[in-house]
């Protein structure tokens, strides 16, 4: 045995044999994403971007605003968007990570739960897992 590089058609393959194995394990499926954002005189200056994994939980990727547009709420009216959406889709579980110089106490403020972090002292940041149970 040996371990070797993979190419596109292998990877593939694999996350197809790992699917099927999650099937085993998950009773439904639910496919979907949120992708909002907000506008001014035409110009995004805010986004964010969500899909549904398995179990009803919606996996929250990117949020931003532009700098100059923060501490003004929208950030906040995006997170509750996208939670009135998530739960009209069947989610009951919202997932995210932050780093710390990102939106740890914004996503605190908001309801969210911090189930774990780590701090990576060597290349100078900390990341957070934060969830929170929706319906």
């Amino acid at each position: 045995m040996e371990i070797v590089d993979l190419n596109e058609e292998q990877v593939e393959d694999i996350e197809s044999r790992l699917s099927s194995f999650d099937e085993n394990h998950i009773a439904y499926k639910m496919d979907g994403c949120i992708q909002i954002g907000v506008e001014d005189e035409g110009k995004l200056i805010a986004g964010l971007d969500a899909c549904i994994t398995a179990f009803k939980i919606l996996y929250v990727s990117a949020v931003f605003v532009d700098e100059a547009y923060r501490r003004k709420g929208i950030g906040a009216r995006m997170i509750l968007e996208m939670e009135k959406r998530a739960a009209s889709m069947g989610v009951n579980t919202i997932r995210l990570d932050t780093f710390d110089w990102q939106g740890k106490e914004f996503y605190e403020a908001l309801g969210y739960q911090c189930v774990g972090h780590y701090e990576n002292a060597e290349d100078g940041y900390s990341e957070y897992f934060f969830l929170k149970r929706i319906n």
